[in-house]
C-alpha cells in the first residue's frame, strides 16, 4: 500500500491536488472533465470518446470489479487519465482478467487515487472543464504549470480514434445493411444494431459520399466521437450532399455532425454532461427517459430556425437540445447514447425507428 503521495494534478487556473499514482506514470496533458456514472469505469476508460482527457469519477471507489475481456468498446484505449478517490487493485469478479491499473499501463493511461474528488468535482462545475497537467509530486510547479499554458490541445482526436479501412459485422438474420461512420465508435452500437438484423459496414470517417453509396446502403448511421463537431469538416460535407438521398441517424457527435450538415451552429458547455442518470424529454411522446451522455458540445436551439430540423428531445437539468428530426429526409440524432442501456434500457426503441425508415425506402 502507498503511504507517499507521488503525483499531482495541477489545473490551468493553478490549483493543485496530489494523490498516488497507478496505471502508466507517463507525464499527461489534458482537459479536465467529471463523470457521475456509479460503475462502468471500464466502458469509460475504452470509449473512443475521451480521447485527450483526464475523467474525474464521482463515485468514490473504482476498480473493484477488474477489467473483463467483453466488456471494452474499442479495442485501444485513447483517454489520457482517471482521477479517482479510492482505487481498489484486488478485484472481486468472476469475469474479470486484469486489473484496471494493469489495463491502464499497457495502454498508457495515467491514474492518480487518493485526492479529494468531491473538492474538484465542485471546482469544475463552478469554473468549468479546463486543461490540466498530471506529474509527479516532486515535478517544480512553476515550470510543469508553465508547460501547460503554452500547451495547444490537439484537433485531430476523430482522424486518431476512427478506423483506417472498412470492416464489416454481419447480422445473424440480416434485414437491412448499415453504412456507419467510425468517428471514435463504441462497440455496443454495432452489436445493437445487429440485434435488430442490421449487417453493418463501418467506414473511416473522411469516406465520400459517392463511397458511401457506392456501398448500396439502406441506411447512414454517424458515430459518437470525441472532440469539437466543426474540425471534422470532410463528414459535414459528406451528410450534407446525402441528405435526403439515405435514412440517416446520428449519435452524440453523430448528432452534432448531422445539424452541422443541416445549417445548425453548434457550441461548448461549461463542463459538459458526463453520466448515466441524464433525464430527457421526448417531445413527441411526452415521456422522460434516464439517459447515458459523454459530450462536450451542443447544439444552438435558436440555429435549427430555418434548418428543416425540429426538435424532438431536451434535457430536462438545462433545456439544451437532445434530439432533432427531419422527417421528410428521414434524418434523425440523439445526443445521448441509447445503446448504453442505463435503467430498462429506455433509449433503444431508437434503433427500431431507424429499422422503420430504412423499411420505408
Amino acid at each position: 500500500m502507498q503511504t507517499v503521495k507521488d503525483r499531482k494534478l495541477i489545473l490551468a487556473d493553478g490549483s493543485e491536488y496530489y494523490g498516488y499514482g497507478f496505471g502508466s506514470r507517463e507525464e499527461k496533458l489534458l482537459e479536465i472533465v467529471f463523470n457521475t456514472s456509479v460503475v462502468g469505469y471500464q466502458e469509460i476508460l475504452s470509449d473512443p470518446s475521451y480521447t485527450d482527457q483526464g475523467v474525474v469519477m464521482t463515485y468514490p471507489l473504482i476498480g473493484n470489479y477488474g477489467m473483463a475481456d467483453d466488456d471494452y468498446e474499442t479495442e485501444r484505449p485513447t483517454i489520457s487519465a482517471l482521477i479517482v478517490r479510492e482505487y481498489n487493485d484486488d478485484p472481486s469478479n468472476f469475469r474479470s482478467t486484469q486489473t484496471l491499473a494493469q489495463v491502464m499501463e499497457a495502454y498508457g493511461v495515467a491514474g492518480i487515487s487518493g485526492l479529494d474528488t468531491r473538492k474538484l468535482n465542485r471546482h469544475i462545475r463552478d469554473c468549468g472543464s479546463m486543461l490540466a497537467i498530471l506529474t509527479g509530486a516532486e515535478v517544480d510547479s512553476a515550470s510543469a504549470l508553465e508547460r501547460l499554458r503554452s500547451y495547444n490541445p490537439p484537433r485531430d482526436a476523430v482522424s486518431r480514434v476512427s478506423r483506417s479501412r472498412m470492416v464489416c459485422y454481419e447480422a445473424a438474420e440480416p434485414k437491412y445493411h448499415v453504412v456507419a461512420v467510425d468517428c471514435g465508435m463504441k462497440q455496443n452500437i454495432v452489436r445493437s444494431m445487429n440485434d435488430r438484423g442490421m449487417s453493418v459496414t463501418v467506414v473511416p470517417w473522411n469516406t465520400s459520399a459517392e463511397d458511401i453509396l457506392a456501398l448500396k446502403p439502406d441506411g447512414l448511421f454517424l458515430s459518437n466521437g470525441p472532440g469539437d463537431p466543426t474540425d471534422v469538416v470532410p463528414l459535414i460535407e459528406t451528410v450534407r450532399a446525402l441528405k435526403g438521398k439515405l435514412p440517416v441517424f446520428g449519435i452524440c457527435l453523430g448528432h452534432q455532425i448531422l445539424s452541422l450538415a443541416y445549417g445548425a451552429k453548434t457550441y461548448k458547455l461549461k463542463f459538459g454532461h458526463r453520466g448515466g442518470n441524464h433525464p430527457v424529454k421526448n417531445l413527441l411522446t411526452d415521456k422522460v427517459e434516464i439517459t447515458s451522455q459523454n459530450h462536450s458540445y451542443a447544439v444552438m436551439p435558436e440555429s435549427l430556425e430555418g434548418t428543416g430540423l425540429r426538435i424532438t428531445h431536451i434535457n430536462l437539468l438545462d433545456n439544451t437540445v437532445e434530439g432533432v428530426s427531419c422527417e421528410e429526409d428521414r434524418a434523425f440524432a440523439v445526443q445521448y447514447h441509447p445503446e448504453s442501456a442505463p435503467g430498462p434500457q429506455d433509449s433503444a426503441y431508437l434503433f427500431d425507428y431507424f429499422a422503420k425508415w430504412m423499411g420505408e425506402r
